[in-house]
Formats: C-alpha cells, structure tokens, sequence
C-alpha cells in the first residue's frame, strides 16, 4: 500500500552526504511532490577526469530513485568499475572511484556544463531521467568550493575527505567563492514560503555550512524569524553514524555531542532533534531540543523520522 503523501504543508530541506539523503527519501516519501524542496549542498564538486562530480546532489538523486548502492551509501547499486580499473593501469589517479554508470552522470554533466546550462537544469533533467518528481535544486548554479585549512595545509574537500580520508586536522573551512554566489530561481523564495525548513542530519561543517554561506539562502533563513527551522543532529550518543562531523567538532573547538551541533546551528534554528541516547545532553537554555530516535537503519525508519519531524513542525504552527 502507498504511503498516504501530505499535500497540506510546504517542506524544504536542507540537505548533503548519506545521512541527509536518507531523511530526505524519508520526506519524499510522506510529502507530495509539489510541496517538497531540496536544496543539497554543491561545495563538495569537482572536476576529475574530464567529468563534473556532484556527490551529494548524486547520492541524495541514487537514494530517492531506490538504485543507490545499500553497503557504500553512495554511488549505483551493482555499478562495475572498467574505466577505474583501466585508469588505474595507465598509472592515472585512482584514489577518487566511480563506478562506470555513476561515471557516466558525471560526463553527461560536464557536457552540458560545457554547453553552458545551468547546474539546476543538468538537476533537473537527471531527475527526470532517474523517474523522480520531486525537486533537487542545487545550493547554487556558481561553482562553490570547500577548502579545507588543516594542519598539513591547504586542502581541497576531496583531496581532504576521499585522499586523505579526514586524517589531517582541520583548522579552518573556507567555501571560496560562496560570498558572490547566488541562489538558483525557486530557492529562496521556497525557503520564504515553507512551513518548515528542515536541516537534515548531515555534516553540520561540510553539508550544511556551504549551503548557509550562499548571502541569498542565508539571509531568507534568518528572517524565518517566526516559522520552524528544525535541524536533526548527526551526533548519536558522541559520535557520527558516517562521516568527520565528530572530529571536526573537536578540531574546531566544539563539544563532541549534539550540544556542538546546537551551538554551531543556534543563529538558524528554532528547534534541534537529538537521539534519545543523548536525551540529556543540550542545555535547555542552548537551545530548545526533542529526543527520538534518529538512527535510520531502514526505509521505515526514514518514513518515521520524517513524520515526527513534520508532527514537530505542526505543533510549532498550533
């Protein structure tokens, strides 16, 4: 039987990485179509090989058209691996993998960039080709690139996070060119317009933040000055599921606990979701916060959590 969808709420989340992928299935799955944006995070892109590489707006796109790989969390189920392989024997860089059917978006992106189309539109034609009718809209069409200041220098986030696999210490994050960026048409005014934001339970300093640093999206966020913004944290019970977001809360003089993740997104949100394992942990003078169950193990669970953050956001509108 189908899950009965909500068409009398509008819903944007903000959203990057597996974690945030899955709350977003999640929301897709119990808020129709017309009523649902989201806004992924693009800092993350890069140019490898001749080929455009969104991860995370491919990973959120993979998991809502159900042909994401289950054991990686990213890129095709079942992909094969030729063109890395024979890369690898050529003595090219290998360290960044992409299955030969992941690799093939990436060309077809890059083509159409070359062309001179806008990321939102490449988006959005992908969506079509994946059969998903909800709308992705990248954070913007301007290229937006993380830069990892760490204790081994200058990285770029792929160099950093993939490479380097998170090891060095990081200091500081820069998103270059993030302060002239715009906002794809439909975005703010989707933010201005929604019942709720939701902030998925992505890396709060390298899905989050890029989004945020675009002047546009950061400024309608801001004035949502009477409207939920309700964030779910990554943290459970001190550490992340997936990902570096506890040891860059260390790193970058947080606490390592959903208190750091309340305290980096306090000028933004209105209410925080924390796992019952860390129940006690947020001041309740830090920020206001409710404990469930945010372990997403199964598509049930998606379905589960997104309903209970949506029955938070109507209490907050009653």
């Amino acid at each position: 039987m189908a899950t009965p969808q909500r068409d009398d709420v509008d819903v944007v989340v903000l959203a990057g990485g597996v974690g945030g992928s899955k709350l977003v299935r999640g929301l897709a799955t119990v808020v129709d179509p017309a009523h649902l944006t989201i806004v992924v995070n693009t800092a993350d892109d890069f140019e490898h090989l001749g080929a455009w590489v969104s991860p995370d707006l491919d990973t959120v796109m993979h998991r809502m058209a159900g042909v994401h790989d289950p054991a990686q969390g990213w890129g095709r189920a079942d992909d094969t691996w030729h063109v890395m392989d024979a890369v690898a024997a050529l003595g090219g860089p290998d360290w960044f993998r992409l299955g030969d059917r992941d690799l093939a978006t990436s060309l077809y992106r890059m083509h159409r960039r070359r062309r001179g189309d806008t990321l939102a539109d490449i988006t959005h034609d992908l969506c079509a080709a994946f059969g998903l009718a909800h709308r992705i809209l990248p954070m913007s069409d301007d290229v937006v690139s993380t830069r990892v200041h760490t204790d081994q220098g200058e990285l770029s986030f792929q160099e950093y996070f993939v490479h380097r696999r998170c090891e060095p210490v990081v200091e500081r994050l820069e998103f270059r060119g993030a302060e002239v960026a715009t906002a794809p048409p439909g975005v703010v005014p989707a933010i201005e317009a929604a019942d709720v934001v939701v902030v998925a339970p992505s890396n709060p300093f390298l899905s989050i933040d890029p989004i945020l640093a675009v002047p546009p999206i950061d400024a309608a966020m801001r004035a949502r000055v009477a409207r939920p913004v309700i964030a779910v944290s990554p943290i459970v019970d001190g550490r992340a599921l997936k990902g570096p977001a506890a040891k860059l809360l260390a790193e970058l003089g947080l606490p390592t606990s959903s208190t750091g993740v309340a305290m980096h997104l306090a000028d933004v949100v209105s209410l925080l979701v924390v796992d019952t394992s860390d129940r006690e942990q947020v001041p309740p003078e830090l920020a206001p916060t409710v404990a469930l169950d945010t372990v997403m193990t199964t598509a049930d669970d998606e379905v589960r959590l997104a309903r209970q953050v949506l029955a938070l956001a109507d209490s907050a509108a009653s």
